[in-house]
């Protein structure tokens, strides 16, 4: 199976026969010769592409091995196999990074970009793909009832001498509708939705949005919507507990069309069911919708090929070591396959479907857990079967070097800055933003002023909100920030430390403002070119306030609780309540225990007294932070 790798070596020169560096055996000139043959620039035509090719035949036009052409697809985000196929978008793209232009042929008919419609144009092309069940998500706020659901669900499809396997929780499962399957992912939110979108994997087909009949639309709801929309994702809403007294169909869907989701009864394109977990009412018509929008985008997969997809998720189980819960989206997956997931592989030792059941096969849009893996992998790490061990090996340390470098990389991800030097540069950009504001006011009013710079900038630069809401900055917009490749604007508000951490890991680009000119001042500048940057705070630490103190002048005192990082007496700081800044000043007094102290770390105590604000309350957050100059760009 080696030798199917061996294309032809990058230059156009071949290895001659003799020995290790094309030396025979007696020839001492060999590898000399062929650097002499390259001391000028190579000047490459374009190579013409078909509008399907499998990764052996674009290794050979692109004069190189087909582990540097996998090599290549992984850095994008995908996954696959030496034979398998891919369409003319994806293999100009890994031209392009080998240094190759490209042409299409003739009769290429290809699309560009990342919708819903392209990702399935390798399927729709591929003439051994066959029809396969869709791959669900259900989202919707904590209390809406997503999890009874799911559970209802499942319980009416599990046959009576099969009650007791549906406590097997592998985090995917299947069910039967009329005949049919349908996957249901059991991801704890849309937080997970999106992170495993920004880790490359886009594992769902159609996603559910709960919604309870009584309470409404609440701020996850619109949460989950903005990440359902950004994704884009066919959408199905979900009205639950309509057996209530208190139901509100038809406030659900006013709510829901004023955010641009429209009921098909009302001349939209999003279908909308009304259901009850609790009383099992309306459930054969969720699934029967779920179907229907599954039949009109012609869902498909080549079975007979190896398997690839994606992982669900993974642990680390005490008797049978590292356990994966892989979602199959191509081929068929076996026992005694050889699987790369993410930075790691191994031979598949044994497979089970939901219920705990051992399987010898795993067609496509099946969730499986496997064994066999030499560790468990992360969630959203994409798969592929190998029929090389030696090269499966290969492959997963080359991706873990990959993630090594990548993590240690700076700016990974989107910068105001680079935005506004690539305007600059002539290049035609977007601006992603998510826009969160102390109070609703706000709120409309930036948003507002924001869309109208798109009125303002020059051609080819555009503007466009990706969410929008109140409350402070958490985890969950900085996931959407990364997928969606988005910058984050506060306005009279600062992310929680789960937040900054993940926002420093990610590298996501957070701008903080209070005054609504600066914010679009600052912005129209990046869309213009022009943005030069001054001053940025940088964050020292966290604390918590865990109590006050009056003193006898009158001043107030805090103990605080160090979270993270380490706060300093010559530190600015910031009071957080809810999110919400309510003040910004200076340090009067840092104390531990009597003594005044220059620095606290992380995990311990101390008292806090705050120049010219006593209104600290127990559950404040004070950020501590310091300003750096930055140089012009």
């Amino acid at each position: 199976m080696a030798s199917t790798y061996q294309g032809r070596r990058p230059g156009g020169g071949s290895r001659r026969p003799g020995g290790k560096g094309g030396r025979g055996k007696g020839g001492r000139g060999g590898a000399r010769t062929v650097a002499l043959r390259r001391t000028g620039p190579i000047v490459r035509e374009p190579v013409t592409l078909p509008s399907v090719l499998t990764l052996g035949e674009l290794a050979e036009r692109l004069e190189t091995t087909g582990v540097e052409v996998i090599k290549e697809l992984m850095k994008l985000g995908m996954m696959a196999t030496i034979n398998q196929q891919v369409d003319y978008a994806t293999a100009a793209r890994v031209a392009q990074a080998l240094g190759w232009e490209t042409n299409p042929e003739e009769s290429d008919l290809s699309g560009q970009g990342d919708s819903f419609e392209t990702r399935r144009s390798e399927s729709d092309l591929d003439p051994e793909a066959r029809t396969r069940p869709p791959v669900v998500t259900i989202m919707g706020h904590v209390d809406h009832g997503k999890t009874k659901l799911l559970d209802s669900i499942r319980s009416a499809n599990v046959a009576e001498g099969e009650a007791g396997g549906i406590t097997q929780h592998i985090g995917a499962y299947q069910v039967d509708a009329q005949g049919r399957k349908i996957t249901f992912l059991d991801t704890p939110g849309h937080e997970a939705f999106t992170a495993m979108r920004a880790r490359g994997a886009q594992a769902t087909d159609v996603a559910v949005l709960v919604v309870a009949a009584d309470d409404g639309v609440m701020p996850t709801t619109r949460e989950a919507v903005a990440h359902i929309k950004s994704a884009q994702v066919p959408l199905v809403v979900a009205i639950n507990k309509i057996d209530l007294p208190a139901a509100n169909p038809d406030r659900v869907k006013q709510q829901l069309s004023e955010m641009e989701v429209m009921p098909e009864e009302w001349g939209g394109d999003v279908p909308f069911v009304e259901v009850s977990a609790l009383a099992k009412l309306g459930l054969e018509d969720l699934l029967e919708v779920i179907q229907l929008v599954a039949d009109v985008h012609e869902l498909k997969a080549n079975p007979l090929k190896p398997a690839s997809g994606v992982v669900v998720e993974a642990k680390i189980d005490r008797t049978r070591g590292p356990v994966a819960t892989l979602l199959v989206q191509s081929g068929t997956l076996n026992p005694r396959d050889v699987v790369v997931a993410g930075g790691t592989w191994g031979r598949v030792k044994a497979m089970f479907d939901d219920r705990g059941r051992k399987i010898r096969r795993a067609e496509p849009s099946m969730p499986v857990e496997i064994l066999g893996l030499l560790e468990a992998p992360q969630a959203g790490d994409q798969f592929m079967v190998f029929t090389d061990e030696k090269l499966a090996r290969e492959v997963a340390e080359r991706r873990t070097a990959e993630r090594r470098a990548e993590s240690l990389s700076a700016d990974r991800s989107f910068k105001l800055t680079e935005f506004s030097r690539e305007v600059s540069e002539g290049g035609v950009a977007e601006l992603r933003v998510i826009l969160k504001a102390d109070v609703s006011g706000s709120l409309g009013a930036i948003q507002t002023a924001l869309l109208k710079l798109n009125e303002d900038v020059p051609d080819g630069v555009q503007l466009s909100i990706t969410y929008a809401g109140t409350g402070a900055i958490g985890e969950s917009d900085v996931s959407l920030a990364t997928a969606t490749h988005s910058i984050i604007i506060g306005f009279n508000v600062r992310p929680d430390v789960a937040a900054k951490r993940a926002a420093d890991a990610s590298g996501v680009d957070i701008r903080f403002y209070n005054i609504i000119y600066n914010l679009l001042d600052e912005v129209r500048a990046a869309m213009t070119g022009l943005l030069a940057p001054i001053f940025q705070d940088v964050t020292d630490g966290y604390a918590e306030v865990r109590e006050t103190f009056k003193l006898p002048g009158g001043d107030m005192v805090a103990g605080l609780y160090v979270l993270d990082g380490r706060i300093s007496r010559n530190s600015r700081t910031r009071v957080l309540r809810s999110g919400t800044v309510v003040h910004e000043g200076t340090v009067r007094s840092l104390k531990r225990f009597k003594d005044d102290v220059r620095e606290v770390a992380a995990g311990y105590e101390c008292g806090l007294g705050l120049d010219g604000f006593n209104d600290l309350q127990v559950g404040d957050q004070v950020e501590f932070f310091h300003r750096e100059e930055v140089a012009r760009t």
